[in-house]
Formats: structure tokens, C-alpha cells, sequence
């Protein structure tokens, strides 16, 4: 008997990315999309293949990442929530599960994704918040990182700060929002933008993060951001970024879950 889709669903995942090398499933390492498969698989006892907005890279966080897959489950969305989440490892949950047209498709279907990089900004660092903000001592110039931030609206080429690209793949991406919040210790930063390339928030900040350390000035993150100049963008560990949300204009029901 052939296998009839019935059904295309889209989920709303949140997880702990620590210990994953990011979303994408990997063949010989641990990755939140085979998590994701292997609950699908157990509760209804078939292979299935689902689709992400936002690859995260390993040990990056996400608190409304989205995801799509087909199935002919008879079970209610409600029901594929709690059953998947029974299955999955405590480190990722499915806060939601909504059904969607069949060519949803939660890549190309999405307007804008954010991001959040968290620094505690501190002369020790912080064991309870260690897992999800990047501590870093002495003096920064906030004021400084918020031009700094200013720098990157609009549409640039991004290639120095990318990570690797494949081939005859665009560096070129859309930056509606970039902007620093500040509490006490806690630097947050956080960017909204059509589409990331790989690293490309990690060494934003970077570059921000030297901006307000006083090694790089306004002029080297400009030259930066148009491919000028001999400054480089260092990398930000994993840990203090989440993907935040994915925005959809034609799919209410995805409104991203606090």
C-alpha cells in the first residue's frame, strides 16, 4: 500500500542547542532535526523528513525556530505535540503544531528571521547564565556598539562576515532591525534580517564587540561592511545566540510562542 500524504504540518520548536551540532542532521554527530525525525517516527511509525527555517550552527539556542513535515497521522495537531515532545529529549520541546497549505515551504515562505546575542559583561563570569550569554570583562563603549549597530540596516554584501559559502551562493542580505539593549550586566543584541549566512550574527557582534573595546573605530566596521580595508571580524562563540523567531506574513497561526 502506498504512502499518501494528507497533511502538511508546521511546528514552532525551542531547544537548548548546547549539546547539538546544530539543526541540521549530520551523519556522524548528534543534530536537532535527527531528534526531531526520530519523535515523528516513533509516534507514528513512519520515516519522515521535515524542512527548517534558520540552520542553526552547532551549540546555538532557538526559542521559535519553525519546521515543516508531511504525514498521514489520523492523530490532531494537539495530540502530534505532546506525543512527539513525550519522545524528545528534554532539551527540545514542540511548543506548537499548526496544519498549513501543502506547499508551505518555512525557508522560502518566511519574511524575516531574528536573532539575540547575549553578553554579560562582567569582571567574573556568571555559572547560572553561562549556557546562554558569552561573559566578557573590562570597560565596553555601549554607546559606541549602538552606532556601531547602526551600520549594518539596510542591504550589504556580508562576505566578510560569513562563514564558509557554497558556491555561486549571494553574501548579499537585508537588514531591517539592529539594535543593543542594555541591563545592568546583561548586553543583549539583537538583528532582524530577510536571511543570515553562516556565522554572519556571530561576527557582527564580534566586529561590535571590538568596536567597544576601543580595538576597532567606526570607519574599520563601515570598511568591513563594504568589503574595504584590512580589518577582520572575529567569530562569537556559539553559546549567546538564538535564533529568536521566524516572521510570516500569510500565516497567522504561526506567531512565534513566548
Amino acid at each position: 500500500k502506498n504512502f499518501q500524504v494528507n497533511m502538511r504540518l508546521a511546528v514552532i520548536i525551542e531547544y537548548e542547542g548546547t549539546r547539538y551540532h546544530g539543526f541540521q542532521y549530520q551523519t556522524n554527530a548528534s543534530s536537532v532535526q535527527e531528534e526531531l525525525e526520530n519523535s515523528i517516527e516513533r509516534l507514528t511509525g513512519r520515516k519522515t523528513r521535515i524542512t527548517a527555517a534558520g540552520r542553526t550552527d552547532a551549540g546555538v539556542h532557538a526559542r521559535n525556530q519553525v519546521a515543516a513535515f508531511d504525514t498521514n497521522s489520523d492523530l490532531k495537531t494537539n495530540r502530534i505535540a505532546d506525543g512527539m515532545n513525550h519522545y524528545l529529549p528534554e532539551d527540545i520541546v514542540i511548543k506548537k503544531v499548526v496544519q498549513v497549505g501543502k506547499n508551505f515551504d518555512p525557508r522560502r515562505d518566511a519574511k524575516s528571521r531574528v536573532y539575540r546575542y547575549s553578553i554579560f559583561n562582567s569582571n567574573f563570569h556568571s555559572p547560572l547564565k553561562r549556557l546562554y550569554t558569552h561573559c566578557v570583562t573590562g570597560y565596553l563603549d555601549r554607546d559606541l556598539m549602538c552606532e556601531g549597530a547602526k551600520l549594518f540596516l539596510g542591504e550589504h554584501d556580508f562576505s566578510k562576515f560569513a562563514g564558509k559559502v557554497e558556491d555561486n551562493k549571494t553574501t548579499v542580505r537585508m537588514i531591517y532591525r539592529s539594535e543593543w539593549t542594555y541591563e545592568r550586566e546583561t548586553l543583549t543584541y539583537e538583528v532582524e534580517g530577510n536571511a543570515f549566512l553562516s556565522h554572519q550574527v556571530r561576527r557582527m557582534v564580534g566586529s561590535l564587540l571590538d568596536l567597544g573595546r576601543g580595538n576597532l573605530k567606526l570607519q574599520d566596521v563601515q570598511d568591513l561592511i563594504s568589503g574595504e580595508g584590512s580589518a577582520r571580524s572575529n567569530s562569537m562563540p556559539a553559546r549567546g545566540l538564538c535564533l529568536e523567531k521566524i516572521i510570516y506574513e500569510n500565516y497567522c497561526d504561526l506567531t512565534p510562542v513566548n
